[in-house]
């Protein structure tokens, strides 16, 4: 079936969904996560296929972004469960309130309609994405990477199978065959159809998606996240939050790029950041240093780009600056608006930090692992914003939805 079939059965099937009580929807999402754990064989069968072969054309990173294992598939079923815990947001008041006239005036949450989803490598966003549509009245329609390609769509058939057992229309989640460049700019260019479409992936397919969407679009995920080390900084806090931030999955968007590092501190701090980070370790990272920085440790000079790279990998730039307003500066030259974190035990230096930062997410003494729809309370999430309209920062149940103004009168006229 081509895109612009699936595209007009979506747009068809969306209506049904937006009458749909929450009762319903907790079952159909009950029954998809069961199917997902009870069609695992299928999908790490095609998920072996997929990493076979992506081998040799996607960095080892990008491979373990893209590998499902049981415990992986089982997470993503939990993740659709735990959506059932939260409340509908379809049908809630927003505002209301009655003018002088008497008329009664609602602000109630509605579906988008039909929501769309490109992204890459990552089969897990094929059940997150589809779990949240669902939860907040859209219907979906899913375009994954051709890397993740059968992975998604043995996904995508489990979940169906849920659906089919409640004996809800299959339809109400779909993904495209077509995982083309022209593929996706139809999608971008679905007016008629797609309601709102999310990019999930790296900066060239936000910048496709942005530049070329006609369709109501929310640019998404890419993360250059900063940490910078204020000169009042618990040391052994510092280097515990950067080791999580840099190399607990280097792959994702909320993974710390950039190492800020204040200067009266510099030459104490960076040797215990280079053990930290690249001796006695399976996989080293590699600190890709600005001139001071390289004054004071080995490594590797840092290159014209590299301030301004999203690495998803074990590569760390790392500058030294003199205090807490040339780090916001530094910032906000180079950030993607993502996720930027300060190490301080100086209230007013955090304060500071956290008022002039522009980014989605701001944190203080913490890791900028934790932007993150789960982490939030928010179940899973559709992505993660870095833009200001709609939406911003990890997107849940409520980002999915708009809203119209109900007006109850008794024979008002104007």
């Amino acid at each position: 079936m081509n895109t612009l079939e699936i595209l007009k059965i979506a747009k068809a099937t969306a209506p049904a969904l937006a009458l749909m009580n929450e009762e319903t929807k907790n079952r159909a999402l009950l029954a998809m996560a069961d199917a997902i754990e009870n069609d695992a064989d299928g999908i790490l069968e095609a998920n072996a296929v997929d990493i076979e072969n992506a081998k040799g054309s996607i960095s080892d990173v990008m491979i373990d972004r893209l590998r499902l294992t049981r415990e992986r598939i089982s997470g993503m079923a939990q993740g659709i469960r735990e959506v059932t815990n939260l409340p509908d947001p379809v049908g809630s008041v927003i505002n209301s309130f009655t003018r002088p006239n008497g008329l009664e005036i609602k602000k109630v949450r509605v579906p988008m309609g039909v929501v769309a989803i490109i992204y890459e490598s990552r089969p897990n966003v094929t059940s997150d994405a589809a779990a949240l549509a669902l939860k907040s009245g859209n219907v979906c329609v899913l375009r994954g990477g051709k890397e993740a390609f059968r992975s998604s769509t043995a996904i995508v058939a489990a979940m169906r199978k849920g659906l089919a057992k409640e004996g809800l229309p299959e339809t109400l989640v779909n993904i495209l065959e077509d995982v083309t460049r022209a593929g996706a700019n139809e999608l971008m260019t679905a007016v008629d159809y797609v309601d709102l479409l999310i990019p999930r992936g790296g900066a060239g397919l936000i910048r496709a998606c942005v530049e070329n969407a006609k369709v109501p679009c929310i640019q998404t995920g890419t993360g250059i996240c900063h940490i910078y080390v204020d000169e009042s900084a618990d040391i052994d806090m510092a280097l515990d939050i950067i080791e999580n931030a840099k190399t607990s999955r280097p792959s994702v968007c909320n993974a710390e790029e950039v190492c800020l590092v204040n200067r009266s501190i510099a030459a104490y701090f960076l040797p215990k950041l280079k053990e930290r980070l690249t001796e006695n370790r399976e996989k080293c990272v590699e600190l890709r240093l600005d001139r001071e920085a390289a004054k004071i440790i080995d490594g590797t000079p840092a290159g014209e780009n590299d301030f301004d790279t999203e690495f998803l990998d074990y590569i760390l730039a790392v500058a030294v600056v003199e205090n807490v307003q040339e780090a916001v500066s530094h910032i906000a030259k180079h950030s993607t608006h993502h996720s930027e974190a300060i190490i301080t035990q100086n209230k007013e230096n955090a304060d500071y930090f956290t008022a002039a930062v522009d980014s989605s997410a701001v944190y203080v003494n913490a890791s900028t692992r934790f932007t993150d729809g789960g982490e939030f309370g928010l179940g899973c999430e559709i992505g993660i914003s870095t833009q200001k309209l709609h939406a911003r920062g990890p997107m849940g149940l409520e980002e999915l939805t708009t809203y119209k103004y109900i007006i109850s009168g008794n024979g008002q006229i104007r």
